[in-house]
């Protein structure tokens, strides 16, 4: 995914839209799934459903986090996680809802600080490096790489609904 370093202001106003709007996106695209339905992989080798919708809460309160460093720190370097690892830890058996509730709050506070700076001021370019990547990214960046995983993981969702026929 190409991300881009600078938006401009109506690039902001719609990426922030869309992290407003993932609470309910993801929630609509688990809406009414059975447990076997849960417990299906998104693609052959890949996570289930039950765990993306766990993997964006804990990558969405990695972004929360590291949005808040950028804004108060110089540079910040972030800690890097082993998303994959994560996901067979024993959390990712609970029921998605716990995810989707944290999920709905946590997007609430992260949409209301990228709403909150001011869509011509220098916090934007505020930097932070990710060092397992060995980039240095600006909270642009941040809003970008969000927006997108957000929208990427609802995509997954909603594409096995339609593969496998679920309603």
């Amino acid at each position: 995914m190409p991300t881009p370093l600078t938006l401009t202001p109506p690039e902001r106003v719609e990426a922030l839209g869309q992290v407003f709007a993932l609470p309910a996106d993801l929630f609509e695209a688990v809406q009414g799934l059975s447990e076997a339905q849960l417990a299906t992989p998104y693609r052959e080798g890949g996570w289930t459903v039950r765990q993306v919708v766990h993997h964006v809460a804990e990558s969405h309160m990695n972004a929360f986090i590291r949005l808040k460093l950028a804004l108060t720190e110089d540079n910040p370097v972030v800690k890097p996680y082993e998303e994959d690892r994560w996901a067979t830890l024993p959390d990712h058996e609970l029921v998605p809802e716990v995810s989707l509730n944290l999920i709905d709050a946590l997007h609430s506070r992260l949409g209301m600080l990228f709403a909150a700076l001011d869509p011509q001021g220098d916090d934007w370019a505020r930097p932070w490096t990710h060092p397992a990547q060995g980039r240095t990214y600006s909270v642009d960046t941040l809003l970008a790489m969000y927006a997108w995983h957000g929208r990427h993981h609802v995509a997954q969702i909603t594409a096995l609904r339609e593969r496998m026929g679920w309603s």
